[in-house]
């Protein structure tokens, strides 16, 4: 039976000092399992100055070297060393991420139609390596799974781009397919719409994201403030003629990456206004252009 033989003022102080354990434990085990949002220096490095070399973002997995957005291409990129690859993921008709950037397989498979028009075992089926080489004959179409299995057996980073329409639930699964390899701090998600990012945000506190722009607003900064994004990806002519948003978006504690550039006049007048990434499909040639001519890379 339960001792009530205690004071009332000595039963109240034991019940005020078991509400604070159990509130500071609470909190601790809060702290313990959420991990901190991944800021703008951690995910893209600290911001650059004119002259300094940009980070390189091997564009679609690698695709100067194999077929693009397939697992040799990026196994290639990764084994050179590059800071990030960079790959394109779209759903199939039954909600299966896969690496692909046009919204047909026409251009880089044996097949035709519509990626969202074709389950993920049709799309499997495809042979995504002979149009590019013989050699690759037989490749296939990655899942996102199979990428993040590569990925996760490196130390790089990556930007994955989300292409198509998004739901909360298919980020939401694409989320746990990094989180259950560790790897939430070394992607980045980018998007062209903002709606997705959002659904990324809900999805994850700690991943960052990057929104991509065609065309530049106003109020850049805004703009990605709005998104929840640590930075921009934008196209090299935008941000040549407006320099000044490297500086405004630097002021602002995000990063400013430029697409896509595949020679060194483009190059050197990336790196002369100081932008922080460069997106290239020709990364060794930059790599080596960069230990000569962009701040020793």
């Amino acid at each position: 039976m339960p001792d009530h033989s205690a004071p009332p003022r000595s039963r109240a102080h034991a019940l005020a000092i078991v509400c604070v354990l159990s509130l500071a434990s609470v909190m601790i085990a809060f702290l313990g399992v959420t991990p901190a949002r991944v800021g703008a220096t951690e995910a893209l490095g600290t911001p650059r100055m004119p002259g300094d070399a940009a980070f390189i973002a091997s564009h679609r997995g690698g695709g100067a070297t194999a077929p693009e957005n397939t697992l040799p291409a990026i196994e290639a990129a990764l084994a050179q060393g590059f800071d990030y690859v960079e790959v394109d993921v779209a759903l199939t008709a039954d909600r299966h991420p896969v690496l692909l950037h046009d919204a047909t397989v026409d251009r880089t498979t044996d097949g035709s139609g519509r990626i969202s028009d074709l389950t993920l075992a049709e799309v499997r089926s495809l042979d995504a390596g002979s149009w590019f080489d013989e050699k690759f004959a037989g490749t296939l179409v990655p899942t996102l799974s199979e990428f993040a299995d590569v990925l996760a057996g490196t130390t790089q980073r990556a930007i994955v781009e989300l292409k198509g329409e998004w739901d909360a639930a298919a980020v939401a699964a694409l989320v746990t397919e990094f989180e259950t390899r560790a790897l939430t701090r070394r992607i980045a998600l980018a998007s062209f719409d903002a709606r997705t990012l959002a659904l990324a945000a809900d999805a994850s506190g700690v991943i960052p994201r990057l929104l991509i722009l065609r065309h530049l607003p106003d109020d850049v900064v805004s703009a990605a403030a709005e998104a929840g994004a640590r930075g921009i990806i934008a196209s090299r002519a935008a941000v040549v003629r407006r320099p000044e948003i490297i500086d405004e978006m630097h002021d602002a504690g995000r990063r400013v990456i430029v697409y896509t550039l595949n020679d060194d006049a483009h190059w050197n007048e990336a790196t002369s206004l100081g932008v922080d990434g460069i997106v290239t499909d020709d990364p060794g040639t930059l790599s080596t252009w960069q230990q000569v001519s962009a701040g020793g890379g």
